[in-house]
């Protein structure tokens, strides 16, 4: 009776070492997908343009514009690409032929992109989801890699989506960050949207979330478009400090880089993303700003 006691703690604890192991990794390489295109259960999405698909794409990926496909949605409050209602784009997923035990790898050729869908995967409950290291120009690397230009469909399935707001952030908590400071707000935009010098049209005015510190996500990126190694990266967010995060661009595009790399890559699980983001937040006038003095 005392050895079971022993064995079977042992035994649990095993098991879950081993279910962890098993979950997808947040970056795949091209050399591992390589060798996972005969995978029934790997499904890859390509979130380019229609044109740039039809031009070129992984074997058997499956085709669906990240622009056009309903992957982000404007909404009456001012966000201009807010998450879709969970039914939504529980059926967009579903309709791509990725099921609850599919693993979907994400390839493009914006990371911010690639991070947003990758995203509202984990936001759906998906645990086993992949980014392309370097996208589609990382698979173009290498000439091992081969090329379709024949389109891929997979047959519809049912996606069922367990939602989950742990790393999401709403308008009433980012409401609360900029006003006690419970969150620490990172600002993924360029230099010039961060110190109020310009915006983009769905922005209503010029400057940052009060207390917030900046990271441009396009630091995070090397020339090859894949991330930076994770001792660059620490260095790259270490204003961030240990404090629960949440990421916010103008649109929820850009944010989503500086997420990945705090939740999947630092492990900074505590991090959220406003996907309301700017263009929801300057929506009311009344909601304070900040422009940058020299």
């Amino acid at each position: 009776m005392k050895l079971s006691r022993l064995i079977l703690p042992a035994f649990a604890a095993a098991l879950t070492v081993a279910a962890q192991a098993a979950l997808a990794q947040p970056l795949v390489s091209a050399d591992w997908l390589r060798g996972k295109l005969d995978d029934a259960k790997v499904v890859v999405l390509d979130i380019r343009t229609a044109e740039k698909y039809a031009a070129g794409h992984v074997p058997g990926a499956i085709a669906t514009d990240y622009e056009k496909s309903g992957w982000r949605v404007a909404t009456s409050d001012g966000a201009g690409g807010a998450l879709p209602p969970i039914d939504q784009v529980a059926a967009l997923i579903g309709g791509l032929g990725v099921a609850n035990d599919s693993h979907p790898v994400i390839a493009g050729d914006d990371f911010g992109a690639m991070a947003r869908v990758y995203w509202t995967f984990k936001v759906l409950g998906h645990k086993d989801v992949s980014l392309l290291d370097g996208g589609w120009d990382g698979w173009r690397a290498d000439a091992a890699d081969p090329v379709s230009t024949a389109p891929a469909k997979r047959p519809a399935v049912t996606f069922a989506a367990s939602y989950d707001a742990s790393i999401r952030a709403e308008l009433p908590e980012v409401e609360k960050a900029v006003a006690t400071g419970s969150s620490k707000l990172v600002d993924a935009r360029p230099p010039a949207q961060w110190n109020g010098t310009s915006k983009t049209s769905a922005v209503k005015a010029l400057g940052h979330l009060p207390g917030a510190v900046w990271v441009d996500q396009t630091t995070a990126l090397s020339a090859s478009s894949k991330l930076k190694s994770k001792s660059d990266l620490e260095k790259l967010f270490a204003a961030v400090g240990d404090d629960p995060a949440v990421t916010y661009c103008n649109t929820g595009h850009l944010a989503a880089t500086d997420w990945f790399v705090l939740s999947e890559v630092l492990e900074k699980k505590s991090t959220k993303m406003y996907d309301g983001s700017m263009s929801q937040w300057t929506a009311d006038a009344a909601r304070p700003m900040v422009i940058e003095t020299k």
